[in-house]
């Protein structure tokens, strides 16, 4: 079987799949990235393990997970904007003990260990927590709740935007993005997301009205070049330590990492952008 078979085969299913895990209810949603979340902290961990790193692997994905619960458990209170600044202070007693384990590992590597193990938290848990928060960033209801159509159009821009580059990259894929880093990207295939995405986004406005065109649009610029950037932080990622691909639990895909790559750097400049755009 071709890699672009098994490529589209598991996007069939694994769209699907998440489609109906968004639309069904917040509980689905909030199982389905929390599952994200927890494969792609133990990629990200395993790629630093085998590496001569020796991240702290458990307690970091232990606080992943529970920042990434904490956001989701309280999406629909009525102190929405109140529990955003609140939830990081509890959890810092967590991420100081990082600090205090190390003692107890004796490595010869004590700063790049807790770095490590700081930064999936960082790149990876926060992300996704805050695709909860977007989740509930409908400028209509200001006391949060569980809107899926905001998260499908992101998913959908997402989806355009990465069929739109590959499409246009392999057929009229001519000037090199950034060669260092990734070989394969053009300009023309960034352009080609960013077309394809917008297009989507003007149809995904007429249904989804939470949100307005004009909102559409800065979203999917965002999603286009923070994607764009965050497909390429991984690469470099990947090229420091020598490896093709994050993991092969998804064919033709490779691993967690590297379907979902959009979704880490983008999330936060979304976030933000709701957030400013619509406050009170």
């Amino acid at each position: 079987m071709s890699n672009l078979t098994q490529r589209f085969i598991t996007g069939i299913i694994g769209g699907g799949l998440m489609v109906a895990a968004i639309a069904w209810n917040e509980y689905s949603f909030s199982a389905l990235f929390l599952f994200i979340t927890i494969m792609s902290m133990w990629e990200f961990y395993s790629w630093c393990e085998k590496n001569e790193m020796q991240p702290q692997k458990y307690l970091g994905i232990l606080i992943g997970v529970m920042i990434y619960v904490l956001y989701s458990r309280f999406m629909n209170s009525v102190y929405f904007l109140n529990i955003i600044l609140v939830i990081p202070v509890a959890i810092l007693p967590l991420v100081f003990s990082i600090f205090i384990r190390e003692l107890f590992r004796k490595s010869e590597i004590p700063f790049v260990n807790i770095a490590i193990t700081i930064l999936g938290i960082v790149y990876l848990a926060v992300p996704m927590a805050l695709m909860s928060l977007i989740s509930a960033s409908s400028p209509t209801e200001a006391t949060g709740g569980y809107h899926a159509h905001i998260i499908l159009g992101y998913l959908f821009i997402v989806w355009a935007s990465d069929t739109g580059a590959y499409f246009a990259g392999v057929n009229l894929g001519k000037h090199k993005l950034f060669e260092r880093i990734s070989p394969k990207k053009t300009w023309e295939g960034v352009i080609g997301g960013a077309f394809f995405a917008l297009i989507i986004a003007w149809i995904i406005s007429k249904y989804y009205t939470d949100l307005s065109l004009i909102d559409w649009v800065i979203i999917t610029c965002i999603i286009v070049v923070a994607g764009t950037l965050g497909d390429l932080v991984e690469s470099m990622f990947k090229r420091s330590i020598h490896i093709k691909d994050s993991g092969n639990v998804l064919p033709g895909h490779g691993g967690f990492l590297d379907r979902f790559d959009a979704f880490f750097i983008s999330s936060p400049f979304v976030f933000t952008y709701l957030q400013l755009a619509h406050a009170s």
